[in-house]
C-alpha cells in the first residue's frame, strides 16, 4: 500500500523521499498566519509516517487488519521554517510486544513515536500515535 496515494495525503502534499522517509515541501500551500508551516500540515506527515512504520514492521499482516489511531499526543518545539521530514520509531520491545499479544488474541495496540525535523534537522514537533490494530472490522 502506497500511502502517499490516498486522497488527503496527496492534497496535503506529503511525499515519498529518496531516502525512503515521508516528508513535506515548505509551500504556500501548507503554512498558517505566521508563514510557517500549519500544525495540521505537520501532524499529518507525522500520523501517515506512523501508519507506514506499521507497514514497514507488519508486513504480512498488510490487507488482513484495520489499523485504527486511537490516540496520539503531539509536541510543537520549533516553528517549521523549511521543508520537514518524519522519523518514526518502535522500540524492539514493544514490537515483541504486539506481536504476543497478536498472535494470541487477534488484536493489539502499539504506540508510533514521530519526531518531525526540517532541513537543518532542527526537531521541529514530536507525535506519540497510538494504534489499534485488529483482524475484525
Amino acid at each position: 500500500m502506497n500511502l502517499t496515494e490516498i486522497p488527503f495525503i496527496k492534497e496535503v502534499g506529503i511525499q515519498k523521499r529518496a531516502d525512503g522517509n515521508l516528508g513535506l515541501p515548505f509551500s504556500e500551500r501548507v503554512l498558517n498566519h505566521l508563514q510557517t508551516i500549519h500544525a495540521s500540515a505537520q501532524f499529518a506527515l507525522a500520523e501517515t509516517a506512523s501508519g507506514e512504520m506499521l507497514l514497514i514492521l507488519f508486513p504480512d499482516l498488510v490487507g488482513k487488519v484495520i489499523p485504527v489511531l486511537r490516540d496520539s499526543q503531539m509536541k510543537f518545539r520549533k516553528p517549521a521554517t523549511k521543508s520537514i521530514v518524519a522519523y518514526p520509531t518502535v522500540p524492539d520491545e514493544s514490537v515483541a510486544k504486539f506481536n504476543e499479544q497478536f498472535s494470541k488474541k487477534g488484536r493489539a495496540s502499539i504506540s508510533v513515536t514521530v519526531e518531525v525535523r526540517d532541513a537543518e534537522n532542527t526537531t521541529t514537533s514530536v507525535g506519540i500515535f497510538n494504534w489499534f490494530i485488529s483482524t475484525e472490522a
